[in-house]
C-alpha cells in the first residue's frame, strides 16, 4: 500500500513545500490557496499519471482530516465563553444567515447540495479550514472543493482591501470592527490583515472572535453528518476526525501544551492543509471548473454580503455599535 500511495503523496508534498514559504511571504493569500492554485495549474499543463492517483486521493481525504485535528489543538474550548454574551449572538446569527442564503440562493442558482454546503460553511465559519472539515462529510468532488476555496479566497481579498475603509465610513469602534472582521472575513490570515490595519485593539478582538468562530466547525460538521447518515448510531453520525478535533481542543484548554508546541502544531496544520489542497488541485481539471460557470461566484458574493451586513445589524441590535 505504501508503494501505491507514495508517488501521489510525494507529489502533493512537493507542491506544499513550494507553497509554504510563499505563503509565509504573502500571508493574506496563504499556503493552502497557493498550493491549490499550483495543483490546478500543474494538472492543466500535464495531468498526473494514473499511478499518482491513489496517493493524491489519500492526501486529499485523510491528510486533510489529520490537519483538521491538529487545528483543534491551536485553541481552547474555553475561549468560546470569553468572547461574552454580546459576541456569541453575532457569530451564531451570521452563521445562520450564511447557511440560509447558501441553501436558498444556491437552489435558485441551480447549484448542487455539496457546493451550497461548502460555500455556506466556508463563508459562515472559517474559509478553507471549514471547507476542508466538511468536504469529506458531504462527499464533495475535487472540482467542488477547488471552486469553493477559490470563491472564498476571492472575497477574502475584497474584504482585506475594503473593510478598514468601510469601518471608518461607518464610524466603528475598535472593538466593533474587531467583531465585524472576526465574523465577516473568512481565513485567519485575512482577518488579521484587515483588523490590524484598523488598529491593534481591533486586531486582538478580531482574532479572539475568529478563534471562537472556528469552534462552530464541530456542531456544523456533526449536523451535516447526521443529515447524511443512513444509520442512527453515533459512530456513523459523527466523523472520527471531528471527535479528535474536540479532544485536541480540550487538551489545549487544559493548558498542558506549551506555547511553542501550539505554534508548531498550527504551522503543521497549515502545511498538511496545503498538501491536501495541492492534491485536490492536482486531481481537478480546468474544463470542469469552467463548466461550473459564474454561479458559485454569485452565490459566494450573496453569502458574503449577507454575513457582513448581518454582523453589523446584529451588533447594532445588541447595542455593541
Amino acid at each position: 500500500m505504501l508503494r501505491r500511495l507514495a508517488p501521489g503523496i510525494a507529489l502533493a508534498a512537493l507542491a506544499a513545500a513550494i507553497a509554504y514559504p510563499v505563503g509565509r511571504v504573502v500571508p493574506v493569500v496563504g499556503a493552502p490557496v497557493i498550493a491549490l492554485v499550483l495543483g490546478i495549474g500543474a494538472a492543466a499543463v500535464r495531468p498526473p499519471a494514473e499511478r499518482m492517483q491513489p496517493g493524491l486521493r489519500f492526501t486529499g481525504k485523510y491528510v486533510l482530516q489529520a490537519a483538521i485535528v491538529l487545528l483543534g489543538a491551536t485553541f481552547g474550548l474555553g475561549e468560546v465563553a470569553s468572547v461574552g454574551a454580546a459576541t456569541l449572538p453575532v457569530m451564531v446569527g451570521t452563521l445562520a444567515a450564511a447557511l440560509v442564503v447558501a441553501l436558498v440562493g444556491g437552489r435558485l442558482l441551480g447549484l448542487g447540495d455539496r457546493v451550497r454546503a461548502l460555500i455556506g460553511v466556508g463563508t459562515g465559519i472559517c474559509g478553507a479550514s471549514a471547507i476542508a472539515a466538511v468536504s469529506g462529510i458531504v462527499e464533495a468532488t475535487e472540482v467542488e472543493i477547488a471552486y469553493a476555496v477559490t470563491t472564498i479566497f476571492l472575497f477574502n481579498l475584497v474584504a482585506v482591501a475594503t473593510f478598514p475603509a468601510l469601518g471608518h465610513v461607518f464610524g466603528l469602534s475598535q472593538s466593533a470592527f474587531g467583531v465585524w472582521a472576526g465574523t465577516a472575513v473568512n481565513d485567519t490570515s485575512s482577518v488579521v490583515a484587515a483588523a490590524y490595519a484598523y488598529g491593534p485593539t481591533a486586531g486582538a478582538h478580531a482574532v479572539l472572535v475568529k478563534l471562537t468562530r472556528t469552534t462552530m466547525i464541530v456542531p456544523i460538521a456533526a449536523l451535516l453528518a447526521a443529515r447524511r447518515a443512513t444509520r442512527t448510531t453515533w459512530r456513523s453520525t459523527v466523523p472520527w476526525f471531528v471527535l479528535w478535533f474536540v479532544a485536541a481542543a480540550a487538551l489545549h484548554t487544559t493548558g498542558v501544551l506549551p506555547a511553542g508546541v501550539v505554534a508548531a502544531l498550527q504551522q503543521a496544520s497549515v502545511g498538511l492543509i496545503a498538501a491536501a489542497l495541492a492534491a485536490i488541485g492536482l486531481s481537478s481539471r480546468l474544463g470542469d471548473l469552467r463548466r461550473a460557470g459564474p454561479r458559485p461566484l454569485l452565490l459566494g458574493a450573496a453569502v458574503w454580503v449577507t454575513v457582513a451586513a448581518t454582523s453589523l445589524l446584529l451588533q447594532h441590535a445588541s447595542g455593541v455599535l
